[in-house]
């Protein structure tokens, strides 16, 4: 099957400003608009599809959602986030998790190697005018996101930035990570916050990423450390099942089951990618895998959540089934999960 039929909702879902946020079972909403946050890590997806199929195609969704983080950019350098359907957006500022997430995509644009090279040149331009709010950063994710993002930048042979800054900053970053996990770490709660909730992978995963600019031992541990106790969570019964977010796991609580989303097994598929190259133990590579198979029907419903007419991925696990809409955040999870898991050797260096 060509990836191009494979994947084909990814074009469904994209039209001439970016990617849609959400659709109506495998119809896109327009309704609904667009964010910044899909839009960034659709750059990503189709990077990777590029990079891995060499296919023009990809190119040209990449150019639509690059096209996007520019005009999602105010004159702060932060990203606005929500747009509807006129293309207006409905914020002066977004989050600061769509900040980390265009800071990762732009970071990961400068470690691919294009022919052209406006895809670098705009990377920059956006970067130059966002770095300066990094020191800005309160919330946790929005801070690990952008370590993610600083990492790649850092380092990238695209390299137009001072890498002692970019260097303090990641080891700002991670330390305020470090401080967040002494303060709620427990014998039994070996984690950041006094809750698990949202992309918890990112959280150890931004720490690995530091390990490799910064070298330092204790970043390396604590992110060793908290990557175990995730898994000890979230593979009890042998295969992956996050935290569903209806309820979350409260320390001292019990976990919610349901719902499961995708977004969960993309990114522990990319910190346990990470965790193998670091560490070399095919323990952290086997996990990978088991994230990626959990969409294919490994999970605790053992149902598929790969739309094989339409080339999409349901929005998630529930109680009762799958949720049958397939929006842009599930699908964009399921290819990134793919290529990071199936075609590492393309997609990293």
């Amino acid at each position: 099957m060509r990836v191009a039929t494979k994947y084909a909702h990814l074009f469904t879902l994209t039209d001439d400003t970016g990617i849609f946020q959400h659709s109506l079972y495998s119809i896109p909403d327009p309704s609904k608009g667009y964010t910044t946050d899909d839009n960034a890590r659709a750059a990503i997806a189709a990077t990777m599809l590029y990079q891995v199929y060499r296919e023009e195609v990809y190119l040209s969704l990449l150019r639509r959602y690059l096209s996007f983080l520019i005009y999602a950019q105010n004159e702060e350098g932060f990203f606005r986030n929500f747009m509807n359907y006129n293309r207006e957006f409905t914020e002066k500022k977004g989050s600061e998790d769509c900040f980390g997430r265009s800071l990762w995509a732009l970071g990961y644009l400068l470690n691919v190697p294009f022919s052209d090279e406006s895809y670098h040149n705009v990377a920059i331009r956006l970067l130059e005018k966002a770095l300066f709010n990094v020191k800005k950063l309160y919330s946790l994710r929005g801070k690990a996101y952008s370590l993610i993002g600083l990492s790649l930048i850092y380092n990238s042979e695209a390299f137009e930035f001072d890498r002692g800054e970019i260097r303090d900053l990641v080891k700002s970053l991670s330390q305020d990570l470090l401080k967040s996990y002494y303060k709620n770490r427990e014998e039994n709660w070996k984690w950041f916050e006094d809750q698990m909730t949202y992309s918890n992978a990112i959280l150890p995963w931004s720490l690995l990423k530091a390990y490799t600019v910064t070298k330092d031992e204790e970043v390396l541990r604590v992110a060793k450390e908290s990557m175990d106790f995730l898994g000890s969570v979230t593979f009890k019964d042998g295969y992956f099942k996050p935290i569903g977010c209806k309820g979350w796991y409260k320390k001292g609580g019990k976990r919610a089951e349901f719902d499961e989303q995708p977004i969960e097994a993309c990114e522990s598929a990319l910190m346990y990618i990470e965790a193998y190259r670091v560490f070399g133990e095919e323990e952290y590579l086997n996990k990978a895998k088991k994230c990626y198979r959990w969409f294919l029907g490994e999970n605790s419903q053992n149902i598929s959540l790969v739309d094989e007419e339409t080339g999409g991925c349901y929005d998630g696990i529930t109680e009762d089934g799958v949720n049958l809409n397939e929006g842009a955040e599930s699908l964009i999870s399921l290819i990134m999960t793919d290529m990071v898991v199936n075609h590492s050797s393309k997609v990293f260096k």
